[in-house]
């Protein structure tokens, strides 16, 4: 059986970020990719213009309809926008226990805000239990644990948070590692960093690669490494070339299909 991937998450116009990217990095990983598409933003590389939520009964509405006929090997969210769409993403989610990656975006690489203010509570309270494990970068980690530090000791205060498991990832910050905390181990994960203008996308990549992982029986560990070299490959084969902007990432390796 076609392993089978749901994400959660915002379109992005653009191509390069939220369902798109997903999509992507779930064809790139071997699973079937299904979407619940909770927001959509008018997009592109240089930064989001505008969001337009979707009514929460229809967010359930989809998740509702790929559980009930497809099913789901693995799931992940991304930008989730407002409290309301958490909760009802939640709800549903606690209704069918599946491997789960929180990714909490909250700011996009332009510096767009993505997550309102009152729905970072709702994010740690709702969803962190539901987790697998949640894939905060630097800056998003430093919110959650509302304090700076290490990534190891950013991790433990997450995971203190109710999140089962933590990769806090290296793509950001002086030192390119992934530091993963599953509440008894501490594993960093090299990341090869690639001086490339072109890492629109590359969270997405990152935690989509990691469910696909998941939904194929590999590992937490494991699949936490998979994700690393998928996304920093990604990156290396970045679209510079296109926008204004910081170009998208490339898991496809569209010029050498060519």
């Amino acid at each position: 059986m076609t392993p089978c991937c749901l994400t959660i998450a915002v379109s992005d116009s653009g191509g390069g970020a939220g369902i798109q990217a997903d999509l992507k990095a779930f064809a790139a990983a071997g699973c079937h990719g299904m979407t619940a598409v909770v927001a959509l933003t008018a997009q592109n590389t240089l930064g989001v213009t505008s969001v337009h939520e979707v009514p929460a009964p229809f967010v359930r509405a989809q998740l509702d309809a790929v559980f009930e006929d497809i099913g789901v090997d693995a799931a992940k969210t991304g930008m989730l926008f407002s409290r309301g769409i958490i909760e009802v993403v939640g709800d549903a989610l606690d209704a069918r226990r599946v491997p789960l990656v929180v990714d909490p975006v909250m700011v996009a690489s332009s510096g767009a805000k993505l997550l309102q203010d009152d729905a970072v509570e709702s994010l740690v309270t709702r969803l962190f239990p539901l987790a697998t494990v949640v894939t905060p970068n630097l800056q998003e980690a430093e919110v959650l644990a509302a304090s700076s530090g290490s990534r190891r000791a950013l991790a433990e205060r997450i995971h203190a948070l109710g999140a089962p498991a933590v990769v806090v990832t290296g793509g950001h910050g002086d030192d390119a590692v992934d530091h993963l905390f599953d509440g008894r181990r501490h594993v960093e994960i090299p990341v090869e960093r690639h001086n490339v203008a072109a890492t629109h996308g590359a969270g997405c990549t990152h935690s989509a690669t990691l469910a696909a992982g998941l939904a194929k029986g590999l590992t937490l560990e494991d699949a936490a490494r998979e994700a690393a070299r998928a996304a920093s490959d990604a990156v290396l084969h970045g679209l510079v070339e296109l926008g204004a902007g910081d170009g998208p990432v490339d898991i496809l390796h569209l010029r050498g299909a060519a």
